[in-house]
């Protein structure tokens, strides 16, 4: 894939309007990309579209491969059958101008679940077979993910940290006496799913006919909170309870005078390399399927990380993530797009270059206010980078 000169406009699906409260995969969507393509745009850039956790942020979602639920259109499943008129005529006075999630979520997941137990108890449904063949083919992430949500919402939100022991530490007695238990409530979060990525297929059909390719968004690091980690917290640096010994962050910088706080847990890169980096690729496999393009979220950390109880930059091995897998790529390199910040210090040995990225690093934002603007016109940019123009706020 070439990336000729082009625009595009940055909108999460969230910032769409919408009569449920929150931005959706409905008539709004198609709107947009009616608009990009009037207006001769060729990305729709969005992002991570995955369940949000704490804080509502797409960067702290309970799953790097699930999609958001929130944003499955109601009125694709009236269509269907699945639901009645006052469910939708239900909906209570939304805000016009923010979204507030608290009464999106008490309102929309109780309208999906009927949905869902309607869509669950018709055998001979049209898309049974569909649903049944989409749990298959991807049943290596959505088992856990399912069982996961089953599992928070009978302990009422918890922290998976904070469950019964047994299932908390994933005992295979206990992962089969809860996946019985709770068989129902995961077979929805699975519709769920299933609905997500159908509505998703058709909105990314609709775009590719109009000549918009989509950007989606790979996060370096994953919610401790998360389906992820629960499953595999081998993979990451916790202690016995499950809880993070060291968590992720950034020094004091341009950007922040104290530095930040992620608090994300950190990878235990060793392990990943043992295992040949198999749940990367899986994570990027399942992107690339979604979106056209991906943008790869601080990708410094793919050569070294910061930790915030050693203060300090750890590199990572210069024999794993800097030399991609084989298994036919671990980065096809025509399709992403590492966000590397001007401040940055790259070298020959840097991963942009050892994973042979054919797109230059993202420059991170064009900013308007700058106190030397002359220097982000794009007569200053190499001519296969990537730059964002942020409008003053």
């Amino acid at each position: 894939m070439r990336f000729p000169r082009c625009g595009g406009i940055l909108l999460h699906l969230t910032s769409l309007p919408s009569r449920q409260g929150i931005g959706d995969l409905g008539q709004s969507a198609y709107q947009f990309a009616e608009f990009l393509a009037a207006s001769g745009q060729k990305l729709w850039q969005v992002l991570p579209l995955s369940p949000t956790g704490y804080g509502d942020s797409p960067y702290q979602c309970f799953s790097a491969f699930a999609g958001n639920p929130l944003f499955i259109d109601l009125g694709a499943l009236l269509e269907q059958d699945l639901l009645a008129p006052l469910d939708l005529s239900s909906a209570p006075d939304f805000p016009r101008d923010y979204v507030d999630y608290g009464s999106v979520i008490e309102f929309k997941l109780a309208v999906l679940r009927r949905a869902a137990q309607k869509f669950l108890g018709d055998d001979w449904h049209p898309q049974r077979a569909e649903f049944e063949a989409f749990c298959h083919n991807n049943a290596a992430w959505l088992n856990d993910y399912a069982l996961f949500m089953a599992c928070k919402g009978v302990h009422r939100g918890a922290v998976w940290t904070n469950w019964e022991p047994a299932i908390r530490r994933r005992d295979a007695a206990a992962l089969n006496e809860w996946t019985t238990t709770l068989s129902h409530h995961i077979e929805v979060f699975k519709y769920w799913q299933f609905e997500f990525c159908r509505q998703w297929d058709n909105l990314k059909t609709h775009c590719h006919q109009r000549g918009i390719r989509i950007m989606g968004d790979i996060p370096i690091y994953v919610a401790h909170d998360s389906a992820d980690v629960w499953a595999h917290p081998e993979l990451f640096h916790l202690d016995e309870q499950g809880k993070p010994t060291v968590v992720a962050g950034v020094p004091p910088d341009y950007f922040s005078a104290t530095g930040q706080l992620w608090g994300n847990p950190i990878y235990r890169w060793d392990v990943l390399a043992n295992c040949g980096y198999r749940w990367w690729i899986d994570r990027f496999r399942a992107s690339l399927h979604l979106f056209d393009i991906v943008r790869l979220d601080h990708f410094r950390g793919f050569e070294a990380y910061r930790t915030i109880t050693l203060a300090n930059w750890l590199p990572i091995p210069a024999d794993t993530i800097t030399t991609p897998p084989s298994d036919g790529g671990l980065v096809p390199a025509t399709e992403t797009v590492p966000e590397l910040l001007k401040t940055c210090e790259r070298n020959a040995n840097s991963p942009e270059h050892t994973w042979g990225l054919k797109t230059k690093p993202s420059i991170g934002c064009l900013f308007v206010r700058s106190w030397r603007p002359w220097q982000t016109l794009p007569s200053f940019h190499c001519r296969t980078c990537w730059a964002w123009a942020v409008k003053p706020g």
